[in-house]
């Protein structure tokens, strides 16, 4: 019976040492390759920085939605189920011309716009900026205020909703849409 106990203090002993080995060993280096960007302004000027993406997204046998906020939030309907953090609103830099707290028109070049890839087609629509009034973009040209810095400069932040297809094939969809401004 005292020889069990030795085995057993040994047997503890062995897997403790292996715990502490695997725990102290050295981490497995991995380098990634990082793109750096910087969107300089000027008066009058107004530059993409970030194209829209609705993240992954889970179809079903049910249709459903998913939406991006222009605060970056991101929220489904239906069958749609939502799949960790990739997502993020398309994002502008400009700079108004003169008189800085005049409002900006605005528009987009079309109310809807198909995303394709290897299924059916899905629809983006009812594009909102982080604009006051928080309304809906749409073809016909409308004022809005951006939120600006004193002399001008601003952030300008887009989302929009997508409709996705029962059974939507995997894959990845992509499409172009347009946004106008008009200093006025």
């Amino acid at each position: 019976m005292r020889g069990a106990k030795i085995r057993d203090k040994c047997a503890r002993f062995a897997l403790a040492a292996a715990i502490m080995a695997a725990a102290t060993a050295p981490a497995h280096a991995e380098t990634e390759a990082l793109d750096s960007q910087v969107a300089v302004v000027s008066p009058g000027s107004f530059y993409k920085v970030r194209d829209l993406h609705f993240g992954i997204v889970a179809a079903s046998t049910l249709p459903g939605t998913v939406t991006v906020a222009p605060n970056g939030t991101r929220t489904s309907t239906g069958g749609v189920t939502l799949i960790g953090n990739s997502h993020y609103p398309a994002e502008f830099a400009g700079m108004k011309p003169t008189q800085p707290n005049r409002p900006v028109r605005m528009r987009v070049g079309s109310n809807t716009v198909l995303l394709t890839g290897p299924g059916t087609p899905m629809v983006v629509s009812l594009f909102r900026a982080n604009t006051n009034p928080a309304q809906t973009l749409s073809t016909i040209p409308r004022n809005f205020q951006v939120q600006q810095s004193s002399n001008g400069a601003f952030a300008l932040y887009v989302g929009a909703t997508l409709a996705v297809n029962a059974n939507q094939q995997p894959g990845t969809y992509t499409g172009t849409w347009t946004l106008t401004l008009d200093y006025q």
